[in-house]
């Protein structure tokens, strides 16, 4: 258990340096970096540990900018002599040289402090000015603003050679920190690339609007335990939790209720948080960066994978915010066909779960997108010949290039749940309605491989064949005809569910699916051999509401049975070609285990402290008037 966990952090962390903790140096960085390794003082005396790789050739004359990664995964190696593999986001970036920069964040690994998960952020309670942006912030409320602000303030003193300009990037969590940088950022910081970002724990990784990601329950002691100091070593290995089997979804349907997780983890603080905060409370509220990305002002590049299990959510709404909030600042949008943070390393052949999209993508993007961005602004005048959004196609398999996005020119179109499983365009329905009955004790797994229910976050599930769930009779099926056109859906997508159950709670889940014809040939590069794409249902997007939250997040309320109710909520964007002699389906169900825990279709106040008797079947409803609203590109 505890080898597939390490496994899949490395995929989590990718491109880090902690890669390379146990390999042996490669010569090129230690021919042309020299390390050193800093405590780097903050404003409330907290010391992070800072690893500094300078270009060998820096002078007076030749001067380096600054590319810095702030981590919670660890800067390894550690050592001055110590030297990872590779440094930078890309091979390209790190030729280009940088003095590239990595920080243990406060209260992990090397550095002091106490750790806290999505440090809240603290607004400046000054005026914004150019020169002493975020020195008003008091000693004592430090946030990942104010420690990035001090740290690019010791840098351009500290560290010679350097020509004032700052880059800062990172995926997934360290996508955070970028993000958490930019609310009164340092004058010096010209651009930041947050990559699957975390934007909001309670709609991001450990929950979907509100519904809590099960997947995640083995990611527990990396995220709740505090170190007994500054370390270099691994502190949370022995609170792994010991399955016995590599059969993830069995272990956790034994598990039963939540509440039994607690055997595991009571004394894991961020496992009490979540138990003690079911809601979107103050508590997550106040650890959500959207509200504080207010008149940025470094150049963004946010950066995602439309197949991206653990945080979709995260790019689109720190793109759209800044979008929003920022007007005049460089802001562009990059999606790619990846998993969580794959565009960061060569693959060959670039696929996710069974669907091929080309080659070399990664490589594309880093040299003609990434790379790009950062010498522009860190290096150049700031002329990126980027456009707004770089977006891949996952149905034509190309990137198209917007000027805004969603773009303005496409048009709305709607689709009907009708009752006789036909996805019909319009909005005009009757008072008919498909039904199923959805039991606890018997949920529908959200995939067929096995082999990944016990890694550290879910994958190919975002792409993988439907087939599997859409034969079962607690699943709600709805088509179109065979297209006789190519279809693009390019945008946002919203659910406006109509629906009853016998019930007081239930979970809504939708999934958007494009149907191959039943002819259609493998291609080369088959992944699994027992798979054929001839019908397959290629899952493209989807998304799960828990229905006690359909009016408010903050204020749950129950069903009444037997009541029509509204559940309306968004499916994240979506830019793909569904070609003709495809088939569009929608599939509706109320259990997707243990992707998300089961409701106990008993409304109770706190589901993670729900006993088994709460736990009852439910009859579920949903009526013919029932839409999704898409955009479609022409």
């Amino acid at each position: 258990m505890k080898y597939i966990l390490h496994c899949s952090i490395l995929f989590v962390l990718l491109n880090s340096t902690s890669f390379a903790q146990s390999a042996p140096a490669s010569n090129y960085i230690r021919d042309n970096f020299q390390k050193f390794e800093y405590k780097i003082p903050m404003r409330d005396g907290t010391k992070l540990h800072t690893a500094v790789y300078v270009p060998k050739e820096a002078s007076a004359s030749n001067k380096f900018p600054f590319l810095m990664q702030r981590t919670c995964y660890s800067v390894a190696p550690y050592g001055p002599d110590a030297y990872p593999n590779s440094v930078g986001p890309s091979p390209t970036l790190m030729r280009d040289k940088y003095i590239f920069v990595y920080q243990d964040v406060r209260g992990r690994w090397a550095s002091e402090g106490k750790w806290t998960n999505m440090t809240p952020n603290v607004p400046d309670p000054q005026p914004a000015n150019t020169k002493g942006r975020n020195k008003s912030k008091t000693a004592g409320s430090p946030d990942e603003s104010s420690d990035t602000y001090d740290t690019i303030e010791w840098l351009l003193k500290n560290v010679p050679n350097n020509n004032g300009r700052v880059g800062q990037w990172g995926i997934s969590y360290p996508g955070f920190y970028t993000a958490a940088s930019l609310p009164d950022a340092h004058p010096a910081l010209k651009a930041a690339s947050p990559q699957a970002p975390v934007s909001d724990f309670f709609f991001d990784d450990f929950h979907h609007n509100g519904a809590f990601i099960q997947a995640y329950l083995f990611t527990f002691p990396v995220f709740g335990i505090q170190t007994p100091g500054p370390t270099t070593k691994a502190w949370y290995d022995d609170a792994f939790i010991k399955t016995g089997s590599k059969d993830g979804f069995q272990f956790q349907y034994d598990l039963g209720p939540l509440k039994n997780a607690q055997k595991y983890y009571k004394d894991n603080f961020y496992w009490q948080e979540t138990v003690e905060h079911p809601n979107y409370d103050a508590f997550w509220q106040a650890r959500s960066i959207l509200p504080h990305l207010k008149n940025v002002r470094p150049s963004v590049m946010t950066v995602g994978g439309w197949f991206d299990a653990e945080d979709l959510y995260g790019p689109l709404n720190i793109y759209k915010t800044i979008e929003k909030t920022s007007p005049g600042t460089y802001n562009t949008l990059v999606m790619g066909p990846f998993g969580h943070g794959r565009w960061s390393r060569e693959t060959g052949h670039t696929l996710h779960s069974n669907i091929y999209f080309g080659d070399s993508i990664a490589t594309f993007y880093q040299r003609n997108i990434e790379a790009k961005f950062f010498n522009s602004f860190l290096k150049g005048d700031g002329k990126t010949g980027l456009p707004e959004a770089y977006l891949f196609n996952t149905g034509r398999n190309e990137w198209r290039t917007f000027d805004k996005w969603p773009a303005p020119y496409a048009q709305p179109m709607t689709f009907r749940l009708a009752a006789n499983g036909q996805l019909a365009q319009g909005s005009t329905g009757t008072n008919a309605y498909s039904e199923f009955v959805s039991d606890p004790m018997k949920p529908v797994p959200y995939t067929e491989d096995i082999t990944t229910t016990q890694g550290f976050t879910p994958f190919n599930y975002m792409s993988e064949d439907q087939r599997f769930a859409g034969r079962r009779p607690d699943v709600l099926v709805f088509q179109t005809d065979v297209l006789t056109d190519d279809m693009t859906l390019g945008g946002e997508i919203m659910a406006k569910l109509k629906v009853s159950t016998t019930g007081t709670d239930a979970d809504w889940v939708v999934k958007l699916i494009d149907v191959y014809p039943p002819d259609e040939p493998n291609h080369a590069f088959m992944p699994n051999q027992n798979i054929t794409l001839g019908n397959y249902q290629q899952m493209v997007r989807s998304e799960a509401m828990r229905g006690r939250f359909r009016n408010s997040f903050e204020k749950p309320e129950p069903f009444k049975p037997g009541e029509l109710t509204d559940v309306n909520f968004r499916l994240q964007d979506v830019l793909h070609t569904f070609k003709k002699g495809h088939r569009v389906m929608i599939q509706v169900q109320s259990t997707w285990f243990p992707l998300i825990d089961r409701n106990p279709q008993t409304y109770v106040e706190n589901i993670f402290k729900a006993d088994a008797k709460d736990f009852q079947k439910a009859t579920h409803r949903v009526y013919d008037n029932s839409v999704i609203e898409v955009q479609v590109l022409k």
